[in-house]
């Protein structure tokens, strides 16, 4: 299987790469090797801070653009036609996607960190992020729906780019505001114009680059010769990028993942819930609504996961570095890989439980046969 690289092949469950199988124990070394580094050289700091973009370092510029441009390069967007055909799964989607997902993980940022507005913030940046790039490994690892996965990795792509500043404002600043009050924690007051900049120089340079890639090199290689041999060559490299980040942030400010852990966990708990709520609530809705196994499980993976590298770009570019906000989305990876890695299992249980052998919700296929039988009664 191709790591992060778009849905490509058949609906079979297939294996995790090296890479992304282990990439909790990856993140948590990538923090380590910062702390140390920076302990050890102290210097590294000043030396990373000489040129900045938009008060981010360039080193850490460099790897938030690289981390989202294989995924995005990798969208099919040429696909998208193919909506007409997925219209009622696409409108689930996009409640699951877009008002379930972040209202919920706003509620339980406010639910569970009310006396910490940075990290209530963090996780709402996170809510905010819809996944494009993980959910490709979660949703073929469960045999998932590939080709509705492609169609609604392009469409949250495209709604990111357009939702994610406004959201972003409405949520932190205006209905964050409205809970606001004694003993409810500060409400941090952000302008749309700091996230839309954070959200075109991190998502949208690489969105322009990734739509560039493709139609150029599919033109000129085949689609073949793109999904199954460029990509897979393009795809692990968006997880370095991912990599590569974290060592410099904590090499400037890692120390304080030592010093919090308790922060750690209250930031964790809330993660945990959401991802289990998320993923429950949209297969839920989904068999409820008459999906096969493959659509269902694409649906909710595509609803549970999230796009933590776009978090955590905003997050440092508008909050700054050293921000608590910053720190709460590095945090988010760490929670849901090894959650996502068990809520794969989850649903291949699942499969064989609600769905019959052609993977068709067990449900239906009583109601069928019963009407089928009043029917013949009455004829």
């Amino acid at each position: 299987m191709n790591e992060i690289t778009g849905c490509v092949g058949g609906t079979n469950k297939g294996s995790l790469g090296v890479i992304s199988k282990y990439l909790t124990l990856w993140i948590l070394l990538a923090m380590a090797g910062g702390i140390i580094l920076g302990a050890v050289y102290p210097q590294v700091a000043t030396i990373l801070d000489a040129v900045k973009i938009e008060q981010v370092s360039l080193p850490i510029a460099i790897g938030l653009i690289w981390m989202m441009y294989p995924p995005l390069a990798g969208v099919k967007y040429e696909e998208l036609y193919k909506m007409k055909h997925q219209g009622k799964a696409l409108s689930a989607s996009i409640v699951q996607n877009w008002i379930i997902g972040p209202v919920l993980m706003f509620a339980l940022a406010w639910i569970f960190l009310p006396d910490l507005p940075e990290y209530r913030i963090g996780l709402i940046l996170i809510g905010l992020a819809r996944c494009i790039a993980m959910v490709l490994v979660w949703n073929q690892l469960a045999g998932g729906d590939n080709e509705l996965c492609a169609v609604l990795v392009a469409v949250n792509s495209i709604f990111q780019v357009a939702l994610y500043s406004f959201l972003a404002y409405v949520f932190i600043t205006v209905l964050s505001a409205w809970i606001g009050g004694a003993g409810a924690g500060a409400v941090v007051d952000i302008s749309i114009w700091e996230v839309a900049k954070a959200v075109f120089i991190y998502l949208g340079i690489p969105f322009i680059a990734g739509i560039i890639t493709r139609s150029v090199l599919v033109k000129k290689r085949g689609k073949d010769w793109y999904d199954n041999v460029f990509m897979k060559k393009l795809g692990p490299t968006a997880l370095i990028g991912l990599l590569f980040t974290i060592i410099v942030m904590f090499s400037l400010k890692g120390e304080f993942i030592v010093k919090l852990p308790m922060d750690v966990f209250r930031i964790a708990v809330p993660l945990l819930v959401y991802f289990i709520i998320m993923f429950g609530i949209s297969f839920i809705m989904s068999y409820r609504l008459g999906f096969s196994y493959d659509q269902s499980t694409t649906l909710a993976f595509t609803a549970a996961s999230n796009n933590f590298e776009l978090a955590i770009a905003v997050a440092v570019a508008v909050f700054g570095i050293d921000s608590g906000v910053a720190f709460a989305a590095v945090v988010g990876p760490l929670i849901e890989v090894p959650v996502m890695l068990g809520l794969v299992h989850v649903a291949r249980r699942v499969s064989v439980i609600w769905f019959d052998q052609n993977g068709l919700p067990i449900n239906r296929k009583i109601t069928a046969s019963v009407t089928g039988n009043l029917n013949k009664m009455e004829e």
